[in-house]
């Protein structure tokens, strides 16, 4: 075959488009294991984030053995039911119904203190957020809370993800007095909330913050069962 005619072209560049798709296959296959590996890990790192304690890819699964002390799903009616809750994502389970969906929850002991990690799911404005959120004992206090997302505007939204913004959530209550379930309202820095805990959003982050405010209602609405069960 003529090297310079149009059908050796053609099958030549169809054999390099399939030895390279098939290269692309092969590494993709191979590296799958690593990318669940450190999927684990910074999902590791996020729930120990949430009970404050900084950790690294190194020793994060090392912290959360010694950290997290007691694990499991539980049902919309409180239940603890059977499943893995590190394999069970919120994100997953919202597009089921709401009879038939599982919540995670990770007990930590922080010096002989039991806290209750659970998930948040939710959306800002150019993509998904999430996070985890610590109460103490009380089912009620917040001990902790890290948030994450997926492509918020750097310097404005994406100031979720850092820890002057969460820090303001530590001590707030979710429940008010009467043991009504109120969440942790977001407001415009200056403003205040009618009967419920509240802390500032981000200047110039209007619809992140608000975001943030409903993943947090939802969220903690879903585990509302759970939490009333003293």
């Amino acid at each position: 075959m003529n090297k310079d005619s149009n059908s050796y072209t053609l099958i030549y560049a169809s054999v390099m488009v399939i030895l390279v798709a098939f290269v692309l296959a092969f590494a993709s296959e191979a590296l799958r294991p690593q990318q669940a590996k450190n999927e684990e890990i910074d999902k590791m790192r996020q729930i120990l984030a949430a009970i404050n304690i900084p950790s690294t890819n190194n020793n994060a699964e090392e912290l959360y053995s010694q950290y997290i002390v007691n694990t499991y799903n539980v049902n919309a009616l409180g239940e603890k039911t059977e499943g893995d809750p590190f394999s069970t994502e919120l994100e997953n389970e919202l597009r089921k119904p709401e009879e038939q969906r599982y919540y995670s929850v990770y007990e930590a002991n922080i010096e002989g203190k039991t806290k209750y990690i659970l998930s948040l799911r939710g959306a800002g404005l150019w993509g998904a957020l999430w996070g985890f959120v610590s109460l103490n004992e009380d089912k009620d206090t917040v001990y902790g809370i890290v948030f994450g997302h997926e492509g918020e505007t750097p310097g404005l939204g994406a100031e979720i993800s850092q820890n002057s913004f969460a820090q303001q959530f530590v001590n707030k209550r979710i429940f008010n007095r009467s043991g009504e379930f109120v969440s942790i309202a977001i407001v415009k820095p200056g403003k205040t909330a009618q009967g419920q805990d509240y802390v500032d959003g981000i200047s110039g982050g209007t619809i992140t913050s608000n975001g943030v405010d409903v993943m947090i209602k939802s969220s903690l609405k879903a585990y509302e069962s759970f939490l009333i069960k003293k």
